[in-house]
């Protein structure tokens, strides 16, 4: 189809079937070039099916319920108005099916339009139920095509990041937000039951991560206002309205991700974002250990960052956990000087050592410990190590035992790795 050619064809097809009831079969024409391999094709005829079906919505030309299956409906007694309803809406649902097909074009042009003409859809269908309410004042929202939706968004095979950053925006409305995160919830239990067996391939992690790590919750209730689907009125019970809601939902899609094995690098992302994006938005924080004690067995800096995690949950959610300075000391070992995060690992121990109320030994031991290692370190390391000691001994008097003792045989010896290794390590002159 030419391009010229092939958009007034799409438009006087569209005329058709808004025009009159009888020009309905021009429906298939459209969709048949929406099943096309081009791509300009597929672009003109998503366009008129956004125009198409989103004109059928607000008139209310869909058949609304559980809806027959097509033959059944055309051979039955029903109206033909009633039979119109419910081929046109047969058809709706194959529009929505090519469009969810589409959010995985190679085409990043026709992934977007797709996205964009799939939520215009969802706030449509909001505005404009498909279902009929069990109840007066009964919430509804297009949760089926929004599932959808998030199932483009996080496939298993191809990197999905460009198009999730485009799906952003709607985040910040609340609605669209609390039912993604459902959504998501359910696609990872769905996921990882199908592939028991060989493993769910690193590129689902990774995109769900991209997608639910930039789910922001609102700070407190008063902020829950912007919402997609406009309703005539947004009631108190509808849990769509609660923050205290969109917390727990928050939770249970943070802990369905992060109670499955992940690829080694998404340990790291999460534990980045983990004090700022995650913990402050959790009912229960302290449910996060389980995931964090994993996390520290991996070693490396994935082991420290899993230390700053638990240390905020001991300071700001009054977690026990007597086994946090004896990781921290294992940590400390030669290659500590020799990795790209030990800038970070100097800041984070000095962090975790700040406490007055540490018993004097424990400070020691660190301080001990260090200086042993400052025997073997390279001299651009000593520019930390050598301030961080001294820092502990200014902020534990206690400790000042280990330099100054004159009654002592061995009093002294701290002072001595000091001096040591400051005097080996002077610029020439």
């Amino acid at each position: 189809m030419e391009p010229a050619s092939g958009v007034a064809e799409l438009g006087r097809w569209l005329e058709a079937a808004l025009k009159s009831r009888s020009g309905a079969n021009a429906v298939f024409d459209i969709l048949g070039v929406l099943q096309s391999d081009e791509e300009d094709d597929i672009l003109s005829a998503t366009h008129t099916c956004s125009r198409l079906f989103g004109a059928l919505l607000e008139r209310g030309e869909l058949f609304v319920g559980h809806l027959p299956e097509e033959e059944a409906a055309m051979s039955g007694s029903g109206s033909a108005l009633q039979k119109y309803k419910v081929w046109m809406r047969h058809r709706y649902n194959s529009c929505c099916s090519r469009l969810s097909e589409l959010l995985g074009h190679r085409s990043f042009k026709v992934k977007e339009l797709a996205l964009c003409t799939l939520m215009k859809f969802v706030q449509l269908e909001g505005a404009h139920p498909l279902e009929k309410s069990k109840w007066e004042g009964n919430y509804l929202f297009p949760r089926g095509l929004l599932l959808s939706v998030v199932e483009g968004l996080i496939p298993t095979e191809v990197d999905s990041s460009l198009l999730i950053s485009r799906f952003q925006e709607y985040l910040e409305h609340d609605d669209v937000r609390y039912h993604t995160m459902q959504a998501v919830v359910d696609l990872v239990a769905r996921v990882t039951d199908t592939h028991q067996q060989q493993g769910v391939p690193p590129t689902f992690w990774n995109n769900t991560f991209t997608l639910i790590s930039a789910v922001s919750l609102p700070r407190q209730q008063s902020d829950i206002s912007n919402f997609y689907v406009k309703h005539k009125e947004m009631l108190k019970k509808w849990k769509v309205t609660q923050l205290k809601e969109h917390k727990h939902v928050f939770e249970k899609m943070w802990f369905s991700f992060l109670k499955h094995k992940l690829p080694v690098s998404l340990y790291k992302k999460v534990l980045v974002i983990m004090h700022d994006s995650i913990l402050p938005h959790m009912s229960q924080p302290s449910l996060m250990i389980d995931f964090l004690t994993n996390a520290y067995d991996i070693g490396g800096a994935i082991s420290l960052l899993a230390l700053h995690g638990l240390f905020i949950l001991i300071h700001q959610h009054n977690l026990e956990y007597p086994d946090f300075y004896q990781k921290l000391y294992s940590l400390l070992d030669p290659s500590v000087f020799h990795v790209k995060y030990r800038a970070r690992f100097f800041h984070l121990a000095d962090l975790f050592l700040s406490s007055s109320h540490l018993p004097a030994y424990l400070v020691a031991a660190f301080a001990k410990r260090l200086c042993r290692l400052s025997l073997t370190a390279p001299p651009e390391a000593l520019l930390m190590v050598i301030p961080f000691i001294c820092n502990l001994l200014r902020r534990h008097p206690a400790c000042k035992a280990l330099i100054h003792r004159p009654s002592a045989e061995a009093s002294g010896k701290l002072q001595i790795w000091l001096d040591l290794r400051l005097f080996c390590h002077q610029p020439s002159k």
